[in-house]
């Protein structure tokens, strides 16, 4: 109660001493708060200076929400006030920016919000400092109220950095002028993107070349506080050039002026200099020159003390990584793991995987890292890792023979890693057979290297091993004997785990009592993965947290890219999406190998392969969603399409009911032609994925619709129209959905096709949905396109001209010339050939630049026959695509479709 009647005092000291002591000591809760805000309006109506900034500060010091009800809508009259002095003015700036930030609701926008942009030409620099702070805060809730601040701030900086020491006297720090206040004007000006006015931006560039300037004369003081204070400001200018991204000549000399900070003696500044260089290897401008640095951040991954900067350096090679340095990056990156900090030994391994992936031209190379990988850090090897091994090498089939020889090789070490157990087992398991022939890895040297680690693995693995020793009964008949009899040993048959007895007593009695061909048909090879972008890269992202996803998204898209594991774009990329948001379908993760179909205690016998999460224990045998295409046999005559239980309902609506296609429905379809998995739509509200296979003239599809919002979607009703004539042309059966769709969740739709003959219209997917209590529809064109039902055909060159002779009349051929409208890369050409569905034939065209592709389209009513020929002009940057089919229209419609992929 002392220190409130002090408040009422006129003497400066006592009112000081007044408010200092409510300021430390009160509650806000206080029952004399009351008092005190009556004290404070006093004196802020009392036009006394002094008064005002005691008040004001007490205002800041307490900053309680019934302070900020009593005195937010009187601060701002103050603060642009044509009246107020200017230290009472750099007061209520900051008063105001510290009860925005406690209780941004309080603080109300009006008139004000206009005129406190021109406190940046205020002649008191203290007052231009307190301004900057708030309208940073301000403009990120409100950013177009304050665009005016752009050239405001500009014209400021622009006087501060021409300006010499001696002009802003009392602002010069250690030779520098205004070093705070540049800093907060160029981090105001990165809130917003370049300025689109020319002569602003004309003097800001101006600006940011002058600081780039500077930085290169020598220093005016040998003292700490001279430098410090020249390298904030330098490396705010370096961030505002990164955050533009549109000045090339800028860019390069930002990343030549960190290159020298790379070998400062300052362990901040080489911190400093390799974060912000992350960010421009980014850039396409940037990217070559980042890249001059190579040896000297090698040097600093290996040299470096300080564990934080090394973690930095890891991070800049993972991001200046390109097809042409993969290579020497990734065996520096092996190298420096055998003696890496514990704490970043997981997130070097993430990396080396992603990047050997992501680069790899030889598969072999591939390989020989990641089995490296597991030798040098196995404890570090997450599953994702050893999972994405195994569908890469069983999609492709010119590296399953090298993988198999080299794990042998791998598994004979005396110490060997349990994840490099459950590599062997698997790829041994799939494609031993390809190393049998050798003695030296015959089938009873494969089973018995194997066996002799049985018993020091855990029981996941030891489950992995027994399906392994399954698949080499079915592969070498003459280890059936061998593997029977461990197979019947006491320790199997009287497990005390549930899942390794039930597995050996399951599979002792399916070699026993099975025929040849039934445990061939059972234990057959696992089909190709379907494609999606790796799981590593997620689990990377998950790990750097949620602000790191667009260094990882690694906005540089390298041209030459391309997925190892057969995708059909240059990168995973191709899956955009214009919403931040969190990935509601999972489509954006490479799933697990399959487990097999062995229940565990808990029950969960199905994997999830659209999650990127903890799966099951991977193991030899297909899941039901990966193999679901051993499934559609060709259905009965009687019953066309008999391969669901539970029928679409009979009343789809027709055309005439439905809206016609958004306007970019096509665009939509065209990045299916080449693929089967992706997101085919997203918008705000909903996310719609998609995956199917095809097999002959039959096909399905998943289509996975997720709620991006926290409100209920009511009445959803996905349903599958045919336009025209199509309905006799592909019979598309669908499951029901359920009505309500919770907010943040999925549903899950399945579609059995069957192509009946050829069609040139997609279906059209009608979605209408009930979203806070407004109707919404939206109708999209189905990626189902003739050249799904394509089989590829192997012909040998003399049989090829043969058949295009063949088809020489005029209505069987169409051609059409193109400009590219993407870069010229013959592997990304190659795999959008082999994703359209045709077979590439080697050596049968003359020029070998030039792709000959084959293959039939089957239909129910018939079969079309299809050959292909894609000539490049790199040159003229051109396309010539000539096919030839037994059909006119499928001629036409096939080179249309396969024309805008490239």
């Amino acid at each position: 109660m002392e220190a409130v009647n002090l408040l009422s005092s006129n003497k400066y000291t006592e009112k000081q001493i007044g408010y200092l002591f409510i300021s430390v000591l009160v509650n806000s809760n206080s029952e004399l708060i009351r008092l005190i805000n009556n004290a404070i309006k006093n004196d802020l109506a009392s036009r006394n200076p002094t008064f005002m900034c005691l008040a004001l500060h007490c205002i800041a010091n307490v900053g309680s929400r019934e302070m900020g009800e009593a005195f937010a809508a009187d601060i701002p009259r103050i603060l642009v006030a044509g009246d107020s002095m200017d230290s009472v003015k750099q007061s209520a700036a900051l008063c105001l920016l510290r009860l925005y930030k406690a209780s941004p609701d309080l603080v109300p926008m009006g008139e004000w919000t206009a005129r406190v942009v021109h406190l940046l030409n205020d002649q008191h620099m203290g007052v231009v400092t307190a301004a900057v702070s708030l309208i940073t805060c301000l403009c990120k809730k409100n950013p177009d109220d304050f665009k005016t601040c752009i050239s405001l701030a500009v014209s400021r900086l622009s006087r501060i950095v021409s300006s010499a020491s001696t002009d802003l006297q009392d602002y010069t720090y250690y030779f520098v002028p205004a070093p705070w206040l540049s800093v907060k004007l160029l981090r105001l000006l990165q809130c917003y993107p370049p300025p689109e006015d020319a002569a602003v931006k004309g003097r800001l560039v101006e600006c940011l070349e002058t600081v780039l300037n500077k930085a290169q004369e020598p220093p005016k003081s040998k003292k700490v506080q001279h430098s410090n204070a020249k390298n904030a400001i330098l490396f705010e200018t370096i961030s505002l050039i990164i955050h533009y991204d549109s000045e090339p000549n800028l860019l390069v000399r930002a990343c030549n002026q960190l290159g020298q900070f790379l070998q400062h003696r300052e362990t901040n500044l080489r911190y400093l200099a390799l974060e912000s260089m992350c960010t421009l290897a980014s850039s396409e401008f940037s990217h070559e020159a980042v890249k001059t640095h190579i040896d000297t951040v090698i040097n600093a991954l290996k040299t470096e003390r300080d564990v934080s900067v090394r973690q930095r350096a890891a991070d800049l090679l993972y991001a200046m990584c390109d097809r042409s340095n993969a290579k020497q990056i990734v065996s520096e990156m092996l190298r420096y793991l055998e003696t890496a900090d514990y704490a970043i030994r997981e997130e070097i391994v993430l990396k080396v995987a992603i990047l050997a992936e992501k680069y790899a031209v030889d598969y072999s190379w591939y390989v020989d890292t990641i089995l490296n990988l597991i030798r040098i850090a196995g404890d570090y090897v997450s599953e994702e890792v050893w999972y994405r091994v195994l569908q890469i090498v069983t999609n492709r089939d010119d590296v399953q023979g090298y993988a198999a020889k080299t794990v042998f090789e791998a598994l004979q070490a005396p110490a060997c890693h349990e994840n490099m157990v459950k590599v062997g087992g698997y790829i041994l398991g799939e494609f031993g057979n390809l190393i049998a022939g050798d003695p030296r890895s015959s089938p009873p040297v494969q089973f018995s290297l194997l066996h002799s680690k049985f018993h020091l693995c855990s029981v996941a693995t030891r489950a992995l091993l027994l399906s392994t020793y399954i698949k080499f009964i079915n592969l070498f008949p003459e280890t059936k004997a061998t593997i029977q009899g461990v197979l019947r040993a006491g320790s199997q048959l009287r497990n005390a785990d549930v899942e390794l007895q039930q597995r050996a007593v399951e599979y002792l009695t399916l070699s026993s009592v099975a025929s040849t061909d039934v445990l061939a048909t059972v234990l057959e090879e696992m089909p190709p993965f379907p494609e999606r972008e790796s799981s590593i890269l997620a689990k990377l992202k998950r790990k750097k947290g949620p602000g790191a996803g667009s260094a990882l998204d690694d906005g540089r898209r390298d041209p030459s890219s391309h997925d190892i594991n057969g995708g059909v774009e240059p990168t995973p990329s191709t899956v955009s999406t214009p919403s931040p948001s969190a990935d509601l379908l999972g489509l954006r993760a490479a799933p697990p190998p399959a487990a097999p179909p062995a229940p565990s205690g808990a029950g969960n016998l199905l994997v999830d392969v659209f999650s990127d999460g903890p799966a099951a224990q991977p193991s030899l045998g297909p899941t039901p969603e990966e193999a679901f295409l051993s499934e559609l046999e060709p259905p009965a005559p009687e019953s066309p399409m008999a391969l669901l239980a539970d029928p679409a309902p009979a009343a789809d609506p027709g055309p005439e009911d439905i809206g016609p296609p958004i306007p970019e429905a096509d665009e939509l379809l065209n990045k299916f032609v080449c693929r089967n998995n992706g997101v085919l739509f997203e918008n705000q509200l909903l996310q719609i994925g998609v995956k199917s296979e095809f097999r002959q003239n039959l096909g399905r599809m998943y289509l996975f619709y997720g709620n991006k919002t926290s409100v209920q979607f009511q009445n959803f009703s996905p349903t599958v129209v045919h336009p025209g004539d199509l309905q006799t042309q592909l019979a598309v059966q669908t499951k029901r959905v359920a009505s309500q769709v919770d907010g943040g969740a999925q549903v899950q739709q399945v579609l059995n096709i069957e192509c009946l003959r050829d069609f040139l219209t997609p279906p059209l997917l009608s979605v209408r949905f009930r979203y806070g209590g407004a109707p919404q529809s939206l109708t999209l064109k189905l990626p189902v396109t003739i050249n799904k039902f394509f089989q590829p055909t192997e012909m040998a060159a003399q049989d090829f001209f043969q058949r295009w002779k063949q088809l020489s009349l005029p209505q069987q051929e169409a051609q059409k010339i193109f400009k590219a409208n993407h870069p010229m890369d013959a592997e990304v050409t190659k795999a959008k050939l082999l994703g359209f569905g045709s077979a590439l034939l080697d050596n049968v065209d003359p020029n070998p630049e030039n792709f000959v592709g084959a293959g039939i389209i089957q239909t129910k009513a018939l079969q079309v026959g299809c050959l292909l020929r894609l000539e490049p002009n790199a040159q003229a940057q051109m396309y010539r695509l000539t096919l030839r089919t037994s059909k006119e229209p499928v001629s036409r419609h096939l080179c249309e479709l396969l024309a805008q992929q490239f």
